[in-house]
């Protein structure tokens, strides 16, 4: 299914609407004006398998641009909005766009990459005018909305977050098949797991260009639901759009439950939450201490999935098999069977021992564009179908995994292996945090020791009394060796707007203070 299958059923029904604003779109309008789009793109030459970039803030003609590439077969990259000019142009040129969507909201950043992607053939934008591009409205005038005869499917091209380098192409494989035949692997893995229906209301908070937000909600509205967005996400006002809209289904990161489980009780408390059927989390490891705070507000509705971008495997697990198996992400076989190995010799290792995370499928599910380095060393030496993104972490007897962390962030200290989530997770509810990672720094006598850089909550104060609480907290809860050595306390802290911490500035940030 697609969203033209409902725009003959119900074309008159939200597929998206908007949380703030309340501007919509429906089933009709959706339909005619993606394939509107699309019979522009192939009158300009597009052809199966070429590519479109689209920089947009979130906002409803998302979806008309997505679907227009979905029905065209192309290839559509949604470009991270909060990039400078020089990493935008990299990621539209790296991908081979040879249309550019933006959004006249984000004009200055449009006009700014325009020359510097100098291949790009035909630039758009809409909802105002930006130097160098074409208005939308104007350019699609007169254009028939008849669907086009033929219509194969296409697939995303997204880029990771880059949180550890350059971001990364994720090129999949474009499907053989038509836009309204069935096959698609989020409806029928996701679909079915978390019951997405025509009469799901599914809540967005995040920013569209990221892939679980993206691909969620082109899934809700390929069955027919409706799609609530946020503009941007903000605690309170994500209670406020689960109430008004009467929300069955979200997604959420888990910087999004700890800012909202630290709005005062009598704001909680405020906002009827019972509409909610599942409340999906991903994109980052979720604190055992958190996610049980979030079942005791919300009841057994959340429901954890681990996967990536690159879509080397999927793990899934509900609330009761979490209250089972606290602090993990779930069980494959779905996607993938799990795989966890050794870094030196690439053995699999036995339960609860810890190592790089693989996924067994049948064949090789994606590359990185334009990086054949980068896919090497996504697979296993020895078995081409084994895929990591290099996470680290171990299974239980029962074949539930669970997260240490990411093979890049582990601290080595006087030759002991230290994973920064322990250590983050017992600070990430305390009182006085509002937002914490704990990295390595050189050591000359250890190596690297621990550190811990902390943003702090509005009413407390930063220095050395709240340092040395900090620490003894976590001694509390975890051993000393694992616990910071140091505090530093920051405004600055660098997360996407996705929820993750771009780590590696962090690392650098501190790394040459502590040479010195």
């Amino acid at each position: 299914m697609f969203p033209g299958t409902f725009a003959a059923t119900t074309p008159d029904k939200p597929a998206v609407v908007m949380a703030g604003s309340g501007a919509s779109l429906t089933y009709r309008e959706l339909e005619e004006g993606s394939a509107r789009l699309a019979r522009f793109l192939v009158d300009h030459g597009l052809r199966r398998g070429d590519g479109i970039a689209l920089l947009a803030d979130n906002a409803p003609r998302v979806y008309e641009v997505y679907w227009a590439a979905q029905r065209a077969g192309l290839y559509i990259t949604v470009v991270n909005r909060h990039l400078a000019p020089a990493e935008v142009a990299y990621i539209v040129n790296d991908c081979g766009a040879r249309v550019f969507v933006a959004s006249a909201a984000l004009g200055d950043l449009a006009a700014a990459v325009a020359p510097l992607a100098p291949d790009v053939k035909v630039r758009l934008a809409y909802g105002g005018a930006v130097d160098g591009f074409d208005d939308y409205d104007t350019a699609l005038d007169g254009i028939s909305s008849a669907p086009l005869p033929d219509q194969p499917r296409g697939a995303d091209m997204l880029y990771s977050s880059g949180t550890t380098g350059r971001p990364k192409g994720i090129r999949p494989a474009l499907p053989e098949r038509q836009i309204d035949e069935p096959g698609d692997t989020y409806v029928s893995v996701f679909g079915a797991a978390y019951g997405f229906d025509s009469d799901t209301v599914y809540l967005s908070p995040a920013p569209l260009y990221h892939a679980a937000p993206l691909r969620f909600s082109a899934t809700v509205q390929a069955v027919g639901g409706t799609v609530v967005v946020m503009e941007r996400f903000d605690p309170e006002g994500a209670l406020t759009a689960v109430e008004r809209f009467r929300a069955t289904h979200s997604q959420w990161v888990p910087t999004m439950f700890v800012r909202m489980l630290k709005l005062p009780a009598e704001v909680r408390e405020r906002y009827d939450v019972s509409s909610l059927r599942v409340a999906i989390h991903a994109a980052a490891p979720c604190p055992v201490d958190v996610k049980r705070a979030m079942i005791g507000w919300w009841g057994p509705v959340l429901y954890e999935y681990y996967a990536a971008t690159e879509g080397v495997g999927i793990t899934f697990i509900d609330t009761p098999q979490w209250l089972a198996h606290p602090g993990s992400v779930g069980r494959g076989g779905v996607l993938g069977d799990i795989r966890i190995c050794d870094d030196d010799t690439g053995a699999v290792l036995p339960p609860r021992q810890v190592g790089t995370i693989y996924f067994e499928r049948d064949q090789p599910t994606f590359e990185y564009h334009n990086d054949p380095a980068r896919t090497r060393a996504a697979r296993h030496p020895e078995h081409e179908n084994w895929g990591t993104v290099g996470d680290l972490g171990y299974v239980d007897e029962e074949g539930f995994l669970y997260l240490t962390d990411r093979k890049a962030f582990m601290i080595i200290s006087g030759g002991v292996n230290i994973y920064p989530r322990d250590a983050e997770d017992v600070l990430a509810l305390h009182p006085a945090v509002l937002d914490v990672a704990v990295i390595g720094v050189p050591d000359d006598e250890m190596g690297e020791s621990v550190l811990a850089v902390v943003q702090p909550a509005e009413d407390a104060v930063a220095g050395p009394a709240l340092e040395r609480e900090l620490i003894a907290h976590v001694r509390e809860h975890i051993a000393h060796f694992k616990a910071p050595q140091r505090v530093v306390f920051t405004d600055d802290m660098p997360r996407t707007p996705t929820g993750k911490l771009v780590k590696q500035r962090l690392r650098d940030r501190y790394a040459e203070a502590a040479r010195a």
